[in-house]
């Protein structure tokens, strides 16, 4: 068994308004829900064997910071464009390319392309909109990354940071 993770980056600022996109940092919000995040991943004994990045500045710091908390090395994160608002197949193309020795892989990118991917995985999964931090789990029944499909893929978990019960949605 495999476990996929999806994080949508914190909050950002906004302050800048003539800031690239991929410049945009985090704001005080994001700079707090990111790390609690990853406590509370950390807390239910989770662990991550891969963490991949969009190059956004808002993203990466967000991986970072949650990495920080659950204990995976910050900098053994990768950047990948491929998760820089490239859709649907580009996010596949990240996760069918992983080495098999991987078990627990997670990709920290953007909405609308989170939201999008997510309720296309399953029809139980159905959601408006993932929140920023918010963190949904994927329990993957297949031995090689390659051989990833929706049909051998279950809901585990949906957690965002205003969930203040600590409860998981499944």
């Amino acid at each position: 068994m495999k476990h996929l993770y999806l994080l949508r980056h914190a909050k950002s600022s906004w302050d800048n308004p003539g800031m690239s996109d991929q410049q945009r940092p985090l704001n005080k919000r994001g700079l707090r829900d990111a790390p609690e995040m990853g406590q509370r991943f950390r807390e239910r004994g989770e662990a991550l064997d891969l963490v991949f990045s969009s190059p956004a500045k808002r993203a990466l710091t967000t991986a970072q910071l949650f990495c920080d908390a659950c204990g995976y090395p910050a900098d053994e994160i990768a950047t990948e464009e491929g998760l820089y608002f490239l859709g649907r197949g580009a996010i596949e193309d990240v996760i069918v390319n992983q080495s098999d020795r991987v078990n627990s892989l997670m990709l920290v990118f953007h909405n609308p392309d989170i939201t999008h991917f997510c309720n296309s995985v399953s029809d139980y999964f159905r959601i408006d909109n993932i929140p920023t931090c918010g963190l949904v789990k994927w329990d993957c029944e297949i031995e090689r990354w390659r051989d990833w499909s929706r049909e051998a893929t279950s809901f585990g978990y949906f957690d965002y940071p205003k969930n203040l019960s600590g409860e998981v949605t499944t």
